[in-house]
């Protein structure tokens, strides 16, 4: 049986992926993902997401200055298991509610140590991308990501509180150096 690897999207994990997605949206995560949208030209989503044109998190307001992201997928043989975004820098919302990295395990390959391996797996990339210290947010009521992060060296630097946009985050940093 093979490792886990960090891969770029590939059209040769749509079943996997799509199925992912449906445990996603049973959990109400992912919602403005059109699961049918998306089945029906994979190639392109998949294409979409290699240069940048599509990110996999809710769209934000206009008013919000959009940066570079590298998105990864943490696949085991033809299994996609969870995506791991990489920011290129911080504009001004991300540096209190977003950061540089964000990271998902699929529903069902939760609690399997997926978590810790695509952080891990994850800080080459980061590294490559020139980037010294990483910030990552999480919320507050996460305990798993919380307990991933910290076991990956994520230093707390402070919460943020809820405001009416956006909910209060932990904010950590891990050194990529």
């Amino acid at each position: 049986m093979s490792a886990s690897k960090l891969v770029k999207p590939h059209v040769e994990f749509k079943d996997s992926y799509l199925n992912a997605l449906d445990e996603f949206h049973a959990e109400g995560r992912y919602q403005f993902l059109d699961r049918d949208e998306i089945a029906k030209d994979f190639g392109k989503f998949v294409d979409d997401l290699n240069e940048g044109r599509r990110h996999l998190h809710k769209p934000y307001a206009d008013w919000v200055e959009p940066v570079p992201e590298t998105i990864l997928w943490l696949v085991k043989e033809d299994r996609y298991i969870g995506t791991f975004n990489i920011r290129h820098r911080l504009n001004w919302h991300l540096e209190k509610w977003g950061g540089h990295i964000n990271f998902v395990i699929r529903p069902s390959m939760r609690g399997k140590g997926f978590g810790k391996k695509i952080l891990q797996k994850g800080m080459p990339y980061i590294c490559y991308l020139g980037i010294d210290r990483a910030l990552v947010t999480v919320s507050p009521k996460n305990a798993g990501a919380i307990k991933i992060i910290e076991f990956c060296g994520g230093k707390m630097e402070d919460e943020t509180t809820a405001t009416d946009k956006f909910p209060a985050r932990r904010r950590y940093w891990l050194d990529c150096s």
